[in-house]
């Protein structure tokens, strides 16, 4: 869950302050926490500052964090004590993420005097639009074309080095700090959260969406490969100033609640602390060198380290008299209404035609062998042929029916998808 001060941030400020704000949260516990005794670990190993289920293994839940990500936005007013906090923000506006070095005297003595590397990224909350990122990032792109998801401000951020970001990774950007030294970085996102909503008749809520960091040590290769620490909030993404009013009305309904319903929800900061969290799969694949080029390879879903999920879904309905006869009387308004046509799905991984080629022929029982060539049908009827090239550009879950024309010259068999 994530959780949010509303004070000054430094080491010394933030100690005495959490013990101000949330004196009265901790009160019903059954322990006094005075300034003398608090530390920062007593307090995130509390229940109420736990999610039901979380996703870290259970000998890292109560160290002390190396680093802390404070993004300089207020929570919302309306947001139950066990629930994780909400932040909302305006579409294009920049918020400043405050990149704060908590390591105790001694601890990773390997970074100090050395960069680290942060990658931020804004993914999806929900675990439906999770598993289907990759269509719904390229949607986006369909319908914003040059436009990112998300950017830096550079003017404004400080202690910043080496900013990028990735042309084909619209919702990611990775930059070099030193955490000795003060670091913040603003960031815009441009993207909201209805535009991700199913149904769009107005007036739909939008999707939550998550700002994650990961942040990396060099390996001994100059490589920033070497995982060191993940964090990331909720939030929502509204129109320029949406934000505000949104805000305004969590807090008016909050102050129109009777007293004891109040004290069932958290109360607003005017800061968000990110908490800790997994790091992102794709983080752990990709080669975080200082040196230039990105890897511009086909997307991927994002998946936990030892799961493999198709990159592409098609498809595929057999072609016979049979079913051409009955297409042709449904097209016409002639099929009985008991009419339909089996398909059956083909999963990608490696996006090429020859995996393809081996997919179709598992499906129908036949020696890969057997299949000499496959066609996809184009304008006018033209008869293109399948490359690796053409099956990345496909859309994924696409139907096809597949029709079989006997090669001349041999025992094989060409394929059509139509």
């Amino acid at each position: 869950m994530a959780w949010a001060l509303k004070l000054p941030l430094t080491d010394e400020v933030i100690e005495s302050g959490l013990v101000q704000d949330f004196d009265a949260s901790l009160s019903g516990i059954g322990q006094e926490l005075g300034a003398g005794a608090y530390s920062m670990s007593d307090v995130l190993a509390l229940p109420i500052f736990k999610q039901e289920e979380s996703n870290l293994p259970p000998d890292t839940e109560n160290k002390i964090l190396p680093f802390q990500y404070v993004l300089c936005a207020a929570t919302s007013p309306a947001v139950k004590l066990h629930d994780e906090t909400l932040t909302y923000l305006n579409q294009g506006q920049s918020y400043e993420i405050r990149m704060l070095d908590n390591r105790k005297i001694g601890e990773l003595p390997e970074i100090t005097g050395k960069m680290v590397k942060s990658i931020i990224r804004v993914v999806f909350h929900d675990r439906r639009l999770q598993y289907t990122e990759h269509q719904q990032l390229e949607g986006w792109r369909w319908n914003r074309p040059g436009d990112r998801i998300l950017d830096l401000d550079i003017p404004m951020s400080v202690g910043i080095i080496d900013p990028r970001a990735n042309p084909t990774q619209l919702n990611t950007v990775e930059f070099l700090w030193d955490p000795s030294k003060r670091t913040s970085v603003f960031i815009q996102v441009h993207c909201i959260s209805t535009e991700f909503t199913m149904r769009k008749h107005g007036g739909e809520k939008g999707v939550p969406f998550r700002i994650q960091i990961d942040t990396f040590k060099e390996n001994e290769n100059g490589e920033y490969t070497e995982h060191l620490h993940s964090a990331s909030c909720q939030v929502k993404v509204f129109k320029p100033k949406g934000a505000d009013r949104k805000q305004k009305t969590d807090r008016e309904k909050m102050e129109k609640r009777a007293p004891q319903e109040k004290e069932k929800y958290q109360p607003s900061y005017e800061t968000t602390i990110l908490t800790e969290c997994s790091p992102w799969p794709e983080a752990t694949y990709v080669n975080n060198s200082p040196s230039p080029g990105f890897n511009s390879t086909h997307n991927s879903f994002p998946v936990a380290e030892g799961v493999v999920r198709p990159r592409l879904t098609i498809y595929v309905c057999q072609e016979s008299q049979q079913s051409r006869e009955q297409q042709t009387k449904h097209e016409n308004g002639d099929a009985a209404p008991n009419t339909f046509f089996v398909y059956h799905a083909i999963y990608l991984e490696e996006l090429t035609a020859g995996e393809l080629t081996e997919k179709i022929a598992q499906l129908f029982n036949i020696s890969p062998r057997q299949i000499n060539q496959i066609f996809k049908q184009g304008p006018t009827g033209i008869h293109v042929l399948v490359s690796d090239e053409l099956i990345q550009n496909f859309q994924d879950e696409v139907c096809f029916v597949l029709d079989t024309m006997k090669d001349d010259t041999n025992d094989g068999y060409h394929i059509i998808l139509k």
